[in-house]
């Protein structure tokens, strides 16, 4: 058995760990109580280094630490697994599924998240079947028994696989309400596109720098713009015509009981499929044809919006060279 000793590292003197050799095991290094096995550092300094991520990037803790940034990673990456390890199975009754895009290419990975607690508890890369079903796999019977509703967006592999491993899976999916009004965001932006290049070549600028305008739900217009967006809704526009009808699809929600909500959207889907604005029209017979699974919302009252507040983390993790590699394999 090697002794005890020490080198000098940057002037500190760091404690050579002895080591055992064994006739069936081989060499193996002694357990202990103040480092990790295999880990260049002492648990009180991975401490640190812990607390110094949370408050930086993985780029800015390495320069604090005076570490490299693949050390400091794997310390990251460290104390996710004990995290994991230490974390109790529980069922989580309100999951949101939602997929974020990583790189070009249509490049993405799928999020899961326990909506009640505001967490992330799953990530894999894609957004196929096979990654949702990674996760009902991960499950025990019983948690897979004690999901009550899944919120997710309209994309049919999410749906297979929540079909094939949720019992009564047709009352418990609910299409999330912000994508869908993404959706219809889009439909309003492309009739302004197609609007905006016909009065330009008349020579008429109306809706030039208006684009924004008509992201915006009425209750959270800018003010400093209300007098202009007044003006222009005023006009006879079929760009006015479309944010309109997006407007009026928000009330669907508003509703407690299903009935009142099917009323009201009957009414809508009528106006919008006679409103002849094309992109308006597609819009409105994609959510017809997901109707069930819009109004469940009606059930359960949950949206991706907690999931989508934690976008800002992703988005800092996505610019981190780790995330710039893997995304680029």
């Amino acid at each position: 058995m090697e002794a005890f000793g020490s080198r000098i590292v940057d002037n500190l003197a760091v404690p050579r760990i002895p080591r055992v050799s064994c006739l069936f095991h081989g060499v193996r290094q002694v357990r202990v109580p103040w480092a990790l096995p295999g880990s260049r550092n002492t648990l009180g300094f991975e401490k640190h280094a812990i607390d110094t991520l949370l408050e930086a990037d993985v780029l800015g803790a390495s320069r604090l630490l005076r570490l490299s940034w693949d050390e400091t990673w794997g310390v990251m990456e460290r104390a996710v697994a004990r995290g994991l390890k230490a974390k109790k199975r529980r069922v989580i009754p309100y999951l949101g599924v939602d997929e974020k895009a990583i790189a070009k290419g249509h490049r993405y990975m799928t999020l899961i998240g326990d909506l009640d607690r505001g967490t992330i508890e799953f990530i894999t890369f894609d957004r196929k079947k096979t990654s949702l079903d990674e996760f009902y796999q991960s499950l025990s019977s019983k948690q897979l028994a004690g999901i009550k509703a899944v919120a997710m967006d309209m994309w049919e592999p999410f749906i297979s696989s929540t079909w094939e491993y949720i019992d009564h899976a047709g009352s418990k999916i609910v299409f999330d309400r912000f994508h869908i009004m993404k959706h219809m965001v889009e439909a309003v932006d492309a009739v302004r596109k197609d609007e905006h290049r016909r009065l330009m070549a008349q020579g008429d600028e109306t809706l030039k720098r208006t684009k924004y305008f008509w992201f915006f739900s009425k209750e959270n217009f800018p003010k400093e713009h209300a007098a202009r967006f007044a003006q222009l809704k005023r006009l006879h526009l079929k760009t006015g015509r479309a944010w309109a009808i997006k407007e009026s699809l928000r009330d669907l929600w508003n509703y407690q009981r299903k009935g009142w909500a099917r009323r009201h959207w009957r009414a809508w889907y009528g106006w919008a499929t006679r409103s002849g604005l094309k992109p308006v029209v597609k819009v409105a017979r994609m959510i017809n044809a997901h109707l069930p699974n819009v109004l469940t919302f009606c059930d359960h009252r949950i949206t991706n919006a907690t999931i989508e507040g934690l976008n800002s983390k992703i988005q800092a993790v996505k610019k981190t060279p780790m995330a710039t590699a893997i995304a680029s394999t």
